[in-house]
């Protein structure tokens, strides 16, 4: 029965990119939200109007972990969902006290992507070629992660493509499409939008992502949240093409007019939230302590504060 007599109790999320979003856009688009007494707002971090301004950066000390001015740690939202690594490296350095509570519903990939007259064609090819992506963040951990099967660590390098645009992975395909780069990794709706063009995908995976909350994101709030993000799984692994409006909504036509019938649905993913294992982190950090991502001093009970209930 809808609670909308009543007072909805107000959580902030941060929407860093919409793939990883899409349950909530599904869930608010229901009403779901409403009906658990829930006002759910969007918050989407600021990168200014001007134009892309690229500029290319190799080291990622240089670049911080929540890549810039960050609403979560100003205290504009209280939830905000990302890649799996970059969310243990930003509950890391958090200021605010966030931690990772649960796995999110978004199993995202990302592809590595050439220009269609590139003369590479397979992941060893991109031997000591720099490969464009936005540092602590998927693109740069999964590139990593997926040219390691392929080449030795010194011939895998990866180069932070940094500008103002709204959309950091606009950045990253204007940056290849203009010569900058000759490789990039970029999620959907991207990959899309190069499949369309005709650009060549060299290597792709999905992989998984976490949610962080600040401390003040009470077990009973989060659980609600996850009872309308779990309606609005079943809805998006029954078809989730009618949802892809919010992705081609981050895609101008000025790059290329997509329809909703031009994405893949088994590259859509989605699944209940769930629990982060201590098994699963301690994966994760020891690789990015092997990549120098991340210092080898933090404990699975610094990171993880899980607040997501598993329902029977």
């Amino acid at each position: 029965m809808s609670n909308i007599n009543l007072p909805l109790k107000k959580v902030t999320t941060e929407i860093s990119g919409t793939v990883f979003s899409l349950p909530y856009y599904v869930a608010r688009e229901k009403g779901y939200f409403t009906d658990l007494g829930l006002e759910i707002e969007f918050v989407k971090r600021n990168y200014g109007d001007q134009p892309a301004n690229i500029r290319l950066i190799d080291n990622h000390h240089e670049v911080s972990s929540f890549g810039g001015v960050s609403p979560f740690e100003q205290g504009q939202s209280s939830l905000y969902r990302a890649c799996e690594w970059g969310q243990v490296r930003r509950t890391y350095d958090s200021s605010r006290g966030g931690q990772v509570i649960a796995k999110r519903a978004a199993v995202a990939s990302q592809a590595i992507i050439v220009r269609p007259d590139s003369p590479y064609n397979i992941p060893q090819d991109l031997a000591n070629v720099p490969v464009g992506v936005n540092f602590h963040h998927g693109s740069h951990y999964i590139a990593i992660q997926t040219l390691e099967g392929f080449l030795p660590p010194e011939e895998i390098k990866v180069l932070h493509i940094d500008g103002h645009a709204k959309n950091k992975q606009f950045n990253r395909f204007v940056a290849l499409r203009d010569g900058l780069v000759d490789a990039v990794a970029v999620m959907e709706p991207w990959i899309t939008v190069a499949e369309k063009l005709g650009y060549k995908i060299i290597a792709e995976a999905h992989y998984v992502g976490l949610e962080i909350a600040s401390p003040d994101l009470d077990v009973d709030s989060f659980e609600a949240i996850n009872k309308a993000i779990r309606q609005a799984v079943k809805d998006l692994q029954a078809d989730p093409i009618p949802y892809t409006k919010y992705l081609i909504d981050d895609v101008s036509e000025e790059i290329v007019k997509l329809e909703p019938w031009d994405f893949r649905r088994n590259r859509l993913r989605y699944v209940d939230p769930s629990p982060y294992s201590e098994a699963d982190f301690q994966r994760t950090y020891n690789w990015m302590v092997k990549w120098g991502l991340i210092q080898p001093n933090a404990t699975f009970q610094q990171i993880v504060d899980n607040r997501v209930l598993v329902s029977n």
